[in-house]
């Protein structure tokens, strides 16, 4: 493909997993460059992402950047290489890899697969090959997960820890396949041999006297996981990396099982980059006498049964009439006097019951609004948000969605053409000598994008105003005056219907950059 007596610039994308020597970026390279000479092409940039997993897009900062280039006009190519589909991504949705290419197609920068049997070139069987390809990819890394997780729990069943920290009190004890000990795991190394394994030991002796005695604490002092924790802290007991005990701290070790000597594997899973769930204990892989426990069963089911009957077994009313009891101790109720009470149950306890601890507190009628007026603040100016959110796509069927990750990831809005913008809400507040300032807190991971600033009104019920800035140049909170001009480095939006026309025109002040997920 020539210009004349002329090669067409092209950029090569490359990326390796860990799966094949036949992936590798050398092989890839050479046979990239095959294609190019016989296509017309000139390799003028490469682009590569080793050692990365092709699920998704995130972690691999070689393609953000070749999609970031592309759609910015930035690139010096007309073509982009690339060994096969795989090589693109085994994206487990084939609407994502599409997209992908689509949005280089659209920038006139079409993508071309060196070993694959078919042209790229839009024609029907083109298309269906292309489709069947990515369905392959995706369907690749699926068995295969099956296929390690399945090695991952044989080897679980003989006792045998995979990955993770070992926990306080226990170390990581590389073995041979025998089980011979060969020497103790420091933080951050691992095995060497593929056919090495690690179990776990116990750690230095005060760290297991430690344990011991957090076991008698809850079971013979009767003290709470908090009261423990204030405990350990008040000794100078030091916790892993010389931290300070917790409350998930001590009730990790009250209730991992490996204490006991059982290795367990399989209490979470986070499939294909999905977000991480917890899963039944019937799906758990349990291998008692896995290694050499620290406290004997009895002791620790005793323990499982202490913190059974404070939380669960608990009547609504016996839970309420332990925040009275507090209260009337104390005169006031917090978080705080909550966690170091002996007799109350963890502030934990009362959200999993009641669905928040300030629900609790309206059921005994305790509280008055300002007490609360934080937390509901907090809550307004999200649902706010929300709403914000859903009206500017309402606005805009097909040009702007909603780019959510699931788990705890923020919601963004992504236009079709795929900039990304990071909506933030401005707090009035009342500072010095009763002036009115915005209050702003940037989320760092959206400081480079695109962003949507909103201010709320004087009593933080409604928008006051709309400002679309190139990005956000600062990291920690920080508050704006009526006329500052820091607002300046935007423009004022001063109608939602014209959401993407301003946007469009801050991107272009930004010299046409485009931000990728």
């Amino acid at each position: 493909m020539t210009t004349g007596n002329l090669l067409v610039p092209a950029a090569q994308y490359l990326r390796m997993s860990t799966e094949h020597q036949q992936y590798s970026l050398e092989n890839q390279s050479a046979a990239i460059q095959k294609y190019a000479d016989s296509h017309g092409f000139e390799v003028v940039l490469t682009y590569s992402d080793a050692a990365k997993s092709g699920l998704v897009l995130r972690p691999r900062a070689g393609l953000r950047q070749l999609l970031q280039d592309v759609v910015a006009g930035t690139a010096p190519c007309r073509a982009i290489l690339v060994y096969d589909v795989s090589r693109w991504g085994r994206f487990q949705d084939t609407d994502e890899s599409a997209h992908y290419e689509f949005l280089c197609k659209s920038a006139g920068v079409p993508v071309h697969y060196c070993a694959e049997t078919f042209a790229n070139d839009g024609s029907l069987p083109s298309l269906i090959m292309k489709a069947l390809k990515r369905t392959m990819a995706g369907e690749y890394s699926r068995e295969l997960g099956v296929k390690v997780l399945a090695g991952k729990k044989r080897l679980a069943r003989l006792g045998f820890k995979q990955g993770g920290v070992p926990g306080y009190g226990l170390r990581r004890m590389l073995v041979s396949a025998a089980g011979i000990p060969k020497q103790e795991l420091a933080a951050g190394e691992r095995k060497s041999l593929v056919t090495d394994r690690v179990i776990l030991v116990p750690g230095p002796a005060q760290e297991v006297q430690v344990v011991k005695n957090i076991y008698r604490m809850l079971e013979s002092e009767e003290l709470s996981v908090y009261a423990i924790a204030r405990e350990l802290n008040r000794r100078g007991v030091r916790y892993i990396g010389a931290s300070e005990w917790d409350y998930q701290a001590v009730h990790a070790v009250l209730t991992s099982p490996k204490y006991t000597g059982c290795h367990v594997f399989g209490r979470t899973s986070s499939r294909l980059s999905t977000p991480t769930v917890r899963l039944p204990r019937s799906e758990w892989v349990l291998t008692p006498g896995a290694f050499v426990p620290i406290v004997d069963p009895a002791t620790f089911a005793a323990a499982q049964t202490i913190l059974h009957e404070r939380t669960v077994n608990n009547l609504d009313d016996e839970l309420l009439d332990s925040l009275r009891a507090l209260l009337a101790s104390k005169g006031r109720l917090s978080l705080s006097l909550i966690k170091n009470s002996a007799e109350v149950p963890s502030p934990s306890t009362y959200r999993l019951r009641f669905g928040s601890l300030r629900r609790a507190y309206e059921l005994i009628q305790y509280g008055r609004p300002e007490q609360f007026g934080p937390i509901d603040l907090r809550r307004r100016t999200q649902a706010l948000r929300d709403e914000l959110i859903a009206q500017i796509v309402a606005m805009f069927p097909g040009e702007v969605s909603i780019a959510r990750r699931g788990g705890r990831w923020r919601s963004r809005l992504r236009l079709r053409s795929g900039l990304m913008v990071s909506v933030l809400i401005g707090r009035s507040v009342q500072t010095w000598k009763d002036a009115m300032r915005w209050r702003i807190d940037p989320v760092r991971p959206e400081c480079g994008l695109v962003t949507l600033l909103a201010r709320l009104d004087e009593v933080n019920r409604s928008f006051l105003d709309f400002h679309v800035l190139r990005n956000m140049d600062r990291r920690k909170r920080f508050d704006v005056s009526p006329g500052d001009p820091w607002l300046n480095r935007g423009q004022r939006l001063t109608d939602l219907p014209a959401f993407c026309k301003v946007v469009a025109r801050v991107r272009a002040d930004k010299g046409g950059r485009i931000n990728v997920p």
